[in-house]
């Protein structure tokens, strides 16, 4: 009988799946400790993760494992190589938070466009007089730029169309004419669109190495009034420079599901900021997102043990060669 461990808190819907498998022994570990996760891993054929780390010492621990199944689409919490190293493959939720990241970023975008939260402030003081700063804009006619055109770069460029925005999609990794197949402009290199854009979102992964890919050198060639909002990754940005751009470069606002750091330190300069509108990286985790990722990674974890694991949810598919039999 596979035994089945979740290590997290999930949806209560992903039992309508469990239930019919009584084939499958199932463990729930609360939010465990790296330790305890590296602990109670052997004997499992498959594991549904959520935010504890699984590195190299569980990686080799996992003398049964067939499957890690991350409940969500990123795996900073995975140590990606050693899971392959050790014949484990690594399956993601696909397209099952991708609606509400979308969302988010675009509720991002106009709430700073719209200056949402200083106004509200104002009204909470009485300060009426604040209508008369006119420092809310319009989306409408408006470029912008959206840094990586995958599950949720093609939902937002839609949205964005659709509010009469001029759209430049910048990825390496999707052909020219795909993206102006869309209607929207290409450019390789998002640092070529920067002087252009009124609002630049990020929807590509971290580096591999933790380095900031917008530093002080791509703020300085921002366009004066720019927004930029980042539901990705919070290393890709250079935080110190971001605090700068803020408040004596091009900057007009920033809105933020992510930090380096999470959460982040009380200290952090642009927690100081009211031009800087922050959410603690709930981006993917609506109602919604939270019960699709929770069927999506149990359903690979029961494929898995069926020997029908799709391969477009697996990040190193290299690793279903070779995985422990």
């Amino acid at each position: 009988m596979p035994k089945l461990l979740l290590a997290g808190t999930f949806h209560p819907d992903i039992n309508i799946l469990l239930n019919d498998r009584a084939d499958v022994e199932v463990v729930i570990l609360v939010e465990p400790t790296e330790q305890e996760l590296i602990d109670a891993i052997p004997g499992f054929d498959g594991l549904v993760l959520r935010t504890t780390q699984f590195g190299a010492e569980a990686c080799a621990k996992a003398d049964k494992l067939k499957i890690i199944s991350r409940h969500g689409v990123g795996y900073d919490n995975v140590d990606v190589k050693a899971a392959t190293a050790n014949g484990l493959p690594l399956a993601v939720v696909g397209e099952a938070n991708s609606n509400a990241v979308c969302e988010h970023a675009f509720m991002l975008m106009l709430a700073t466009m719209k200056d949402a939260l200083p106004l509200d402030n104002a009204v909470r003081k009485q300060d009426y007089a604040r209508r008369n700063a006119m420092t809310s804009g319009e989306v409408a006619d408006k470029t912008i730029l959206i840094v990586g055109f995958g599950r949720i770069g093609t939902r937002m460029a839609r949205r964005c169309a659709a509010f009469d925005m001029k759209v430049i999609v910048a990825d390496p990794y999707v052909p020219r004419r795909v993206v102006q197949g869309h209607g929207y402009e290409y450019v390789e290199d998002f640092r070529d669109a920067l002087d252009r854009a009124d609002i630049v979102t990020l929807h590509m992964p971290g580096s591999h190495d933790g380095s900031a890919v917008l530093a002080g050198q791509e703020f300085s060639r921002m366009r004066k009034g720019a927004v930029l909002i980042n539901t990705a990754r919070g290393s890709l940005l250079d935080e110190d420079a971001l605090y700068q751009a803020l408040t004596n470069g091009p900057l007009a606002a920033a809105g933020l599901d992510v930090t380096r750091d999470e959460p982040p330190a009380s200290d952090l300069a642009l927690l100081s900021l009211d031009n800087v509108l922050l959410s603690p990286h709930i981006a993917g985790v609506t109602r919604e997102a939270f019960r699709a990722m929770g069927m999506q990674a149990v359903q690979n974890c029961l494929d898995a043990f069926d020997g029908k694991l799709d391969d477009y949810y697996v990040i190193n598919p290299e690793a279903m060669q070779s995985g422990n039999g």
